[in-house]
């Protein structure tokens, strides 16, 4: 059953204020705990990603878009690109 929410007020005003988790990956890489312990600074691990290839956007642990890693000012950001269809409802 779901939530009739109105016109707003308090009960949209919860939803609006609620905390999502937002993770961005890059890509992957698989290593065992032996060759992780052997990274040291500087070390490079590489991903299964190309460079051009666009960053997947997870909103609570569900992909829902894809972009790109761009950087303002001095931090790094993610511009969206295209939004992925979801299965759920």
């Amino acid at each position: 059953m779901a939530a009739d929410f109105g016109s707003g007020g308090q009960h949209q005003d919860a939803i609006y204020d609620a905390l999502l988790e937002i993770r961005v990956v890059l890509g992957t890489a698989s290593l065992r705990v032996r060759e992780l312990l052997k990274l040291g600074r500087g070390a490079v691990v590489e991903l299964d990603r190309r460079i051009d290839a666009p960053a997947d956007i997870y909103v609570a642990n569900v992909l829902v878009a894809r972009g790109e890693v761009t950087i303002v000012e001095d931090r790094i950001a993610i511009t969206i690109r295209d939004f992925v269809q979801s299965n759920m409802r």
